[in-house]
Parts: structure tokens; C-alpha cells; sequence
């Protein structure tokens, strides 16, 4: 396992490998070895733990550059000191780099009100096969000059190119928070809810949306759906009124406990930590056929109620194939997020990729012509 200290180190590492044409596999900390395709064996490993470095730090600008290697914690801890904030809640965030989260572009609940990586990530530093340090964007917020490039990176599992260095831009933390969960019969009364609040004034940060299977690890029998509104303590007041309006309730009375949202963003890693021959299939859907997509998961579900991706949970991965038969012509773009190593072989993990596909298997041509980086951990695609 080879552990490069500098992103110059990381791409000659890369270099050596491909003059080569040795295998490559990269990675952080594995803390999401689950995820996507499976791990290949290789000629050569090479892990950017060693990259731990914050390269700049400009607190009165927003902006922050660290390298890939950086714990997701220490690096949320450190910006947190100045009441600043990163706010993607990736899952297994107690564990993961910060390459790791960019890499597999993870987010959570507050991916409603802040987006995802594409939208926080301001430049990048790569390195690439041939042994060439990148950099695109920088470290102002409004410079997009290359920026489309390390979009290439976010989401990419390390196929193309190992990221070395990420530049984000930060927010203030709110002066306040406050959520409510709001239980109800079915998916259909809990969605006419949601829309009401989308419609309304109000800007959430989080609409997520539990099943009755899921809220039951919160104590619940019903369908839940989650709000968190945050901002000064007079936008909170008005929140609170709007929403009470809008659910015909006193939203006071389901105020939600403040464990709520980081068991919610850890759901998938206590969920695969319980049950090891399980498996989580996302989904991505338009507003209107979120309940269907919530109603066709046999076990617990969570959805980001706001953006259109849900999160079905599998006990055993093999009863995904029913799913997926089911869920068939639908329209639903859905892949196994999470399964068992051993069963990524066997599982049809990306069935159907859409039609930017073949664009992506150029564009993987390009960083990558003799497929040597993370082969098959795009879902076994790429």
C-alpha cells in the first residue's frame, strides 16, 4: 500500500503505475467500501490518507482548500471553531476523508436548501495517470474557470484521476435551528404537506420523508416527514407559524429532539452495520411519483422529500432483483447504492444508465485509456 505525502508524490506514484500499465486501485479509508462497484484486486494500491494538510484557510473570504486525506470530521470541526460550515452530511462522516466524500458525492438531508458537492466545491487539485498535477476553479467563490473539469471528479469514485486537493467555499452557520416532525397516515397526506411548505415562503434546509418502517427506529408508527427550518430567531418564530399553518397543527408540539438529524444522515451506516447481507437502492425521481417510489419499498425508506431521491432499504440484497422487476418502465433512475461485497458480482447494480452513458465512457477513455484506476467502482459500468 503505498501512501504518497504531497499531491506531487500521489501523481508520480499514479505515473509509475500506468508507465507500467499496472492496475491501480485508490482510495482514503475505505469507510464506504460498500458503495458502488466492487473493490478490483490490483497491481498497486495507493491510499491518500497521508494527504492531511489545510493548504489555505481564509475565514473573512469563506474559503478553504485542504487536502483529499483530511478526516471529514477534523476538517468540519476546524471551519466549525469559526461558526462556519461545509453542509453536505455525508453519511459515515465520522470515518470518511474528505476526498472520499467529494469522490463518491455524498449528501444529506441539507442537500434541499445547499445542494451537494457540485455547488460547494470552488476548485480542485487532481492528479492524473500521465503524472500531471491539475488545478481547476481557485479559491474565490466566483471563479468557474475550469470548474466543469473538477465537476468530472464529484461522483466519479476515483475512476478518472486521484483527487489531491479540494477548495470549498463556506457558509455561516444559522443563529438558530429548529425542526418538527410531523406524523401522518399515509405518503399521499405527508407529500400534500411537503407541497404546501414548498409552496409557501418557507426555505427549510431539510423535507426528508420516513415510511412507517423507517420513523420505527425513532419511535414511530406513521409516516414522518421531517422539517428543519434554521436563520435569525425571528425567521424561526415566523417558520414555526408558517408551518403550523400549513400541517394545521401547532408545529411546537412535534418539535423535533436534536439526535433526529445526525441518526437520519447515518441511517444507511447503522442500517449495513445491522444487517451485513443487506442492501440500500436509491432512487431518483421528479416531486409527483416520490410517494410511489416511498410506497414500493418493502422495508424501511427514507427520502430527501424536496429533491426527488429516496433511499430503500434491502435486508437481504438479493431481494433487489424483485424490486428492480417491479419498478421496471417506471421512469425511475435507480441504482444499489450499498450491497455485500460479494454480492456486487452478481447484482445488476446500474441497470439502466441513461443516455449520457456513452459520454461518460469517453470521457473515462480520455483520463483513462487502458482502464488501470478503480476498475468497475462505477457501479461495475466503468
Amino acid at each position: 500500500m503505498l501512501a504518497p505525502s504531497t499531491p506531487a508524490e500521489l501523481a508520480q506514484a499514479l505515473s509509475e503505475a500506468a508507465a507500467q500499465k499496472r492496475t491501480i486501485a485508490l482510495e482514503g479509508k475505505s469507510s464506504k467500501r460498500l458503495m458502488a462497484g466492487p473493490r478490483e484486486l490490483a497491481d498497486v494500491e495507493i491510499t491518500t490518507c497521508a494527504l492531511r494538510a489545510v493548504v489555505q484557510y481564509e475565514p473573512y473570504d469563506l474559503t478553504i482548500s485542504v487536502q483529499a486525506g483530511l478526516p471529514w470530521f477534523e476538517f468540519t470541526t476546524l471551519v466549525a471553531k469559526n461558526r462556519q460550515m461545509v453542509p453536505l452530511d455525508p453519511p459515515f462522516a465520522a470515518t470518511a476523508t474528505v476526498g472520499g466524500v467529494i469522490a463518491a458525492n455524498s449528501s444529506g438531508p441539507r442537500r434541499r436548501l445547499y445542494g451537494t458537492a457540485r455547488d460547494l466545491v470552488i476548485g480542485m487539485t487532481f492528479a492524473t495517470l500521465e503524472g500531471k498535477l491539475v488545478e481547476t476553479g481557485g479559491m474565490v467563490v466566483k471563479n468557474v474557470a475550469g470548474l466543469d473539469m473538477a465537476k468530472l471528479m464529484i461522483g466519479s469514485f476515483g475512476t478518472l484521476a486521484a483527487i489531491a486537493v479540494v477548495n470549498f467555499k463556506l457558509l455561516p452557520m444559522p443563529e438558530a435551528e429548529r425542526s418538527f416532525l410531523l406524523p401522518y397516515r399515509s405518503a399521499a397526506e405527508a407529500v400534500a404537506i411537503r407541497d404546501g411548505i414548498l409552496a409557501s415562503p418557507l426555505q427549510p434546509s431539510a423535507v426528508d420523508l420516513l415510511n412507517p418502517a423507517a420513523a420505527a427506529s425513532f419511535g414511530g408508527s406513521e409516516w414522518l416527514l421531517a422539517v428543519r427550518t434554521s436563520g435569525s430567531s425571528v425567521a424561526i418564530r415566523r417558520n414555526e407559524a408558517e408551518i403550523a399553518h400549513v400541517a394545521g397543527r401547532l408545529a411546537v408540539e412535534t418539535e423535533c429532539p436534536e439526535t433526529f438529524w445526525p441518526e437520519v444522515r447515518n441511517f444507511t451506516p447503522e442500517f449495513l452495520n445491522r444487517r451485513p447481507d443487506g442492501a440500500v437502492v436509491r432512487v431518483s425521481c421528479t416531486l409527483k411519483d416520490l410517494p410511489a417510489v416511498m410506497e414500493s419499498f418493502p422495508g424501511p425508506a427514507v427520502a430527501r422529500a424536496a429533491s426527488g431521491v429516496c433511499y430503500g432499504y434491502f435486508d437481504q440484497a438479493e431481494d433487489t432483483a424483485g424490486w428492480f422487476a417491479g419498478a421496471s418502465g417506471l421512469g425511475w433512475k435507480a441504482v444499489i447504492e450499498f450491497a455485500p461485497e460479494a454480492r456486487k458480482r452478481t447484482l445488476e447494480l446500474w441497470p439502466s444508465p441513461g443516455g449520457d452513458f456513452e459520454l461518460m465512457r469517453r470521457i473515462k477513455a480520455l483520463f483513462d485509456p487502458s482502464n488501470l484506476l478503480n476498475r468497475g467502482r462505477l457501479y461495475r459500468r466503468i
